[in-house]
Parts: structure tokens; C-alpha cells; sequence
């Protein structure tokens, strides 16, 4: 080895080891095997947006910042820093090398140089998601603000930009946690029992791509199979008059349709020879979507869609079911949580996010709730490649109505919202739908769960269904009962029940929102020592498994009088939650996933349930 050579390796070594000197993760509590693996140099390096992807020209964000924490009063930004925070874990993580809690009463401040080197163009500023109100600066001005904390929102930053490559970032962030009205799921400040750690600040992944002035914004992309085609918007902007969008569709290297159209318009792909996606076929589409101008290609952008459909019908003795492709698929899976003992709401690393999922898989289930918290993009992607049905719920906030655990009974209450906490409700909602629009695995919208927050119920769900009407709409699992949307969900620890199909069963789909529950702390696994919970607690794995197969042979009846789908708590531990199939760190898988899924092969057998043709 040359000597030059030898000196840049070792630059770089040294560079590369001050570095990691600076961070290192919070010690005190379990972490998943993944934990170890992050570098803190490129943390989650990889392409955050998979349905509208550029090759080139982008630029990841994440690694150390400086970070400070100061009383809200306080709005200037500090001129000291009160260490490094690695981006893009929650401050309260151990991955973020602080573990503090910030509380309403402070805010926390955010900041780094970035070397934006030769993009030229437009500057687009993209944060995958950051808890909860968010003001960004550039080079000390004001680019823009944001509230929300599930949705993705990025700023053209260009204005902003000074001479030469280096610019100056600075993130302000508020978040009141379980003391404000606005949607946050299960973060509380004290957490105990089901409420978990609060997240706050960034917590997906932070980046800047170069795009020409008129550029592709984003798709709106609904699969018709009963039509053999996709209908597909596309929103540019700074289009001129003659613009064109041309839009191709790939099988492979074959190019199966091809439209043109005007930008900011709806068109529609013609597939005569449609392959469907499901579960057990999960196949993707290819989509190139080009900006055309006086026949040169302005902006390109790649993208993939699926053909499937998610609606209801009756089976011969007049119940409706849940339908998958027009036929009935009866859809089980986990709560899933989404919660990581390192990253809280941010797995550590790719690799650790495709892992709750393929291990969901193998156990035999074929969808996943997504429980009151909305994921990164990577994780749809993934449930589209290995074709896992999902619920998404709206994350909960402003709670404390009247609720009981039971179906058909009008005596709990819609929550009297206020204004401000309605329309923080209903943005975010809105924007969250928008955001996950596009991926084909998503066959379920649940706008409230067990009444924590429920409000104007019917009109709520209405709305929703009127925005997708490409989904089913579960207003309110195991809720306060309104007779609205297509679904009837009851939550029922530990046993499986249903509502009666006789009552309930003639105009929505009869669905068991949760159940299960069945807990076994494992030592050395567990968030804290003694006091951990379930709700039903087993000494050891044979027996939970035992309890388990009973209840799969249940299920299996279950749905020979009407049920259409279930969700088993819960794919993980969390915190003090031991009722996971799962450990909290991932380390320990409590039953075999063969034993598992050997059990519940039964119950997508096609002979079950008969439709009404």
C-alpha cells in the first residue's frame, strides 16, 4: 500500500473514531441485537421514500447534532450547545446518545452545517417526521413551521441558501405530549402500565434533494381491478402550458401501459393481463412518471403500485365479510406497536425494521394492525414487498371520554372537542392519508380506537370514506358504537368473541379488534425487573402456547358464524408490557414462529365461509 493511501485510510480512521467518541447510546435499559450496528457516521442511510424515488441528486441528513434544550419563554436560538444528539432517534432514546426528557414547559433545539457541495436548482429540505410543532431555519431565516408529528412535510429552501456550499440548519421544536389535545398515541410524560415514553423532535429521517423548478411534488395512485386499470394523479409544479406527464408501467423489463396527459390531471393505465397482489402473491408494479417539456424530460421520478381491491360482500346466509380481490381472505394478524427499547419509534436500523415483519410472517399471520402510530415509508414498502395486509389507525390524543369494552351499547359519549383540538385532529388525519395513500397493502383506516379521543363519530368515519373510498373504514375499534362505516370491532382480554351476526352482521363486516394478551416476562428481556404486566400471565412457554392453540381452534369456528378478521395483542413486549410473542429487545422469540403459524394455517382455509354469488 502506497503511503498516501496509508494516510487516508488512517484520516479517516481518525476522523471516524472522534466521531463515534462523541455518541454512544444511553446505557440502563435493554436494546435489540441492531442496537450495536448503528454508525453514527450515516444512521438509516437509505432512500426514506420509496414510492417517488430519484436516483441522484439527494442527500442524507442524519448523524450528530448539536442539540439544547432551554425554557419555551427563551424563543431566540441559544448561542451554546448542550452536546451532540444522533438524528434521527427521539432525545428521550438511547440511540440519540442523550436519553433526557424535554416536558411542555422547554423547548428543543436542533442544529447542524450541511455541505449541499454542486446541487443547483431547487433545494427541497424533507423531514420523514418530527414530534411535534417545528419551526426550520436556514442560515438564521425563517424556511417554515410545521405541526403534526406522523406526517412527512418538506421546504424549498433555495431562498435561504448563501454562497458556497456550506449552510447553517436549525430545528426549533415544542411538543406538549399527553399535556396537549393533539394526536400523539401512547407517549405520555409518566409512563406506567400501557403508555409509554414521550418522543420528541426528529425521529425519521432528515434530508435535501436538488429538483428543477418544475418538478413531480407527488402521485395519488387507486388500483381498480374490476376496471383493469390505475388511476393516478400527478402533481408537478411551475408548469407551463405545453407540459406533458408521460407515465409507464413495468412487469419486469417489459413495459406493460403507457399514458400521457397533462400535469395536475388524473389519468388512468390501462392493464388488460392484471397480475393481483395479496398475501400470497404479493406482486409490484413498476411505475416511471416523466415531466415532459418540448419532448426533453424535465424531472423523472420511479415509483411502483399494486392491483388490489378492498371491499365488502355477503357470504350465503346474508353476512357481510371483509373481501380481499372480491373474495373472502380472513385477515389476522398482531397490535403492532411499532416501539423499539433503543429507538422508541425509530428501529435502528433497516435491517431491525424488516425484522417485525418477516417475523410476523413466519408465525402465520397475514396482516398487521398498526396501533396508533404511523410508521416511516420503509415500512410499508416492506409490507407491500412481502404482502402483509395493514390497518393504520390514527394516532389517539385528547382523551377522556366514557368507554366500556363491549359493542352495540350507545351509553359511552363522543368527546366535546375544542376547536383547536378538533382541527389538529383532522389536519393530521388528512395528512396522514395523503401520506400513506400509495401503499397497496393498506386495505383499512381506523380513525379512533376504544374511544380515547372519539369524536363527531359518525361524520368522522363519513368524511374518511369519502376521501379513500378505495378502503374499508373501521370508525372505531372496540370503541363507542355508531352505526357507520363498514366495520363492527370488539375488543374482548383474553378469550376470542364476536358481535352477534344475527344484530350486527347484515351491513358491516364483524371484526374482533383485539384480543389475546397472553403474557410471560422472560429474564433479562424485560424493560424493568418486577412489576411487569400482561393480561394473562403464563410461567412459561408451553403453557401460553397451549392457551394460544385453544384460542386458533376458536377463531376457527368464529369464522364459520361471521367473523372476518382478527388482531392478536401483540407482536412485542413493550416497556412494562410482557404479552408480546416477542421480547421487547427482539432477542427472544417466545414461541417457536413454526409452532405458530402451525396453528393457524386453519384459518384461511377457503372452505370455511362460502359467498353469495
Amino acid at each position: 500500500m502506497k503511503f498516501s493511501t496509508c494516510l487516508i485510510a488512517l484520516s479517516f480512521l481518525i476522523s471516524f473514531t472522534a466521531t463515534a467518541q462523541t455518541w454512544k447510546p444511553v446505557s440502563g435499559k435493554i436494546a435489540s441485537p441492531w442496537a450495536e450496528k448503528v454508525d453514527p457516521t450515516k444512521p438509516l442511510p437509505e432512500y426514506p421514500r420509496p414510492q417517488l424515488v430519484r436516483d441522484n441528486n439527494w442527500k442524507n441528513l442524519n448523524g450528530l447534532w448539536d442539540y439544547a434544550i432551554i425554557k419555551k419563554e427563551d424563543t431566540a436560538m441559544p448561542k451554546l450547545w448542550d452536546g451532540k444528539i444522533l438524528v434521527p432517534f427521539a432525545i428521550e432514546s438511547s440511540l440519540s446518545g442523550v436519553g433526557k426528557t424535554v416536558g411542555e414547559e422547554n423547548l428543543l433545539w436542533y442544529h447542524t452545517t450541511i455541505d449541499i457541495g454542486k446541487m443547483k436548482n431547487s433545494i427541497q429540505l424533507h423531514f420523514g417526521a418530527v414530534d411535534w410543532r417545528t419551526d426550520v431555519y436556514v442560515n438564521g431565516a425563517l424556511a417554515g413551521s410545521h405541526e403534526g408529528g406522523f406526517d412527512p412535510f418538506s421546504f424549498n429552501i433555495t431562498p435561504f441558501l448563501k454562497k458556497g456550499s456550506k449552510q447553517e440548519i436549525a430545528l426549533r421544536v415544542w411538543d406538549p405530549s399527553d399535556k396537549g389535545p393533539q394526536p400523539r398515541g401512547k407517549q405520555v410524560v409518566k409512563p406506567s402500565g400501557i403508555w409509554y415514553t414521550p418522543v420528541t423532535g426528529i425521529w425519521q429521517t432528515v434530508w435535501i434533494e436538488s429538483v428543477a423548478s418544475t418538478h413531480i411534488v407527488s402521485t395519488r395512485q387507486t388500483p381498480d381491478i374490476d376496471a383493469k386499470s390505475l388511476n393516478l394523479f400527478t402533481k408537478v409544479t411551475n408548469v407551463l402550458a405545453d407540459d406533458k406527464v408521460r407515465i409507464s408501467a413495468y412487469d419486469g423489463a417489459n413495459k406493460v401501459a403507457f399514458v400521457e396527459a397533462a400535469p395536475n390531471q388524473e389519468a388512468t393505465l390501462s392493464l388488460q393481463e392484471q397480475k393481483l397482489w395479496s398475501p400470497t402473491h404479493p406482486f409490484l408494479y413498476d411505475l416511471t412518471i416523466e415531466v415532459v417539456r418540448g419532448g426533453k424530460v424535465i424531472d423523472q421520478a420511479k415509483s411502483y403500485f399494486a392491483m388490489r381491491k378492498s371491499s365488502l360482500g355477503k357470504d350465503k346466509d346474508g353476512t357481510m365479510r371483509m373481501l380481499l380481490n372480491n373474495e373472502f381472505t380472513f385477515q389476522y394478524g398482531p397490535l403492532d406497536q411499532g416501539w423499539w427499547p433503543d429507538g422508541l419509534y425509530t428501529a435502528p436500523t433497516d435491517e431491525a425494521l424488516k425484522f417485525d415483519i418477516t417475523k410476523t410472517k413466519e408465525m402465520g399471520f397475514n396482516m398487521i394492525r398498526k396501533h396508533i402510530k404511523v410508521e416511516p415509508a420503509r415500512w410499508y414498502y416492506e409490507c407491500d414487498k412481502q404482502g402483509v395486509l395493514v390497518w393504520q389507525d390514527m394516532p389517539s390524543g385528547d382523551l377522556g371520554n366514557k368507554w366500556e369494552m363491549r359493542v352495540g351499547d350507545y351509553g359511552g359519549t363522543d368527546k366535546d372537542r375544542t376547536p383547536a383540538s378538533e382541527a389538529s385532529y383532522r389536519k393530521d388525519w388528512n395528512n396522514i392519508m395523503d401520506a400513506l395513500h400509495n401503499f397497496p397493502s393498506i386495505v383499512v383506516w381506523v380513525p379512533f380506537n376504544e374511544a380515547w379521543g372519539q369524536f363527531k363519530t359518525k361524520e368522522i368515519t363519513e368524511w374518511t370514506k369519502k376521501k379513500d373510498p378505495s378502503r374499508l373504514v373501521n370508525s372505531a375499534s372496540g370503541g363507542n358504537f355508531e352505526v357507520t362505516g363498514d366495520i363492527v370491532d370488539l375488543h374482548n382480554y383474553p378469550e376470542p368473541k364476536m358481535p352477534r351476526p344475527d344484530i350486527f352482521g347484515k351491513t358491516q363486516a364483524i371484526v374482533l379488534g383485539e384480543f389475546g394478551g397472553l403474557g410471560l416476562p422472560v429474564l433479562n428481556h424485560t424493560w424493568q425487573d418486577n412489576n411487569n404486566w400482561g393480561y394473562q400471565t403464563f410461567k412459561n412457554a408451553d403453557e401460553l402456547f397451549a392457551k394460544y392453540s385453544t384460542f386458533m381452534d376458536r377463531l376457527a369456528v368464529l369464522i364459520q358464524k361471521g367473523l372476518s378478521a382478527a388482531v392478536y395483542t401483540q407482536t412485542t413486549d413493550v416497556e412494562i408490557e410482557t404479552n408480546g410473542l416477542m421480547t421487547y429487545d427482539r432477542k427472544v422469540i417466545k414461541v417457536p414462529v413454526e409452532k405458530l403459524k402451525g396453528v393457524t394455517d386453519k384459518l384461511y382455509d377457503k372452505t370455511l365461509v362460502k359467498l353469495n354469488r
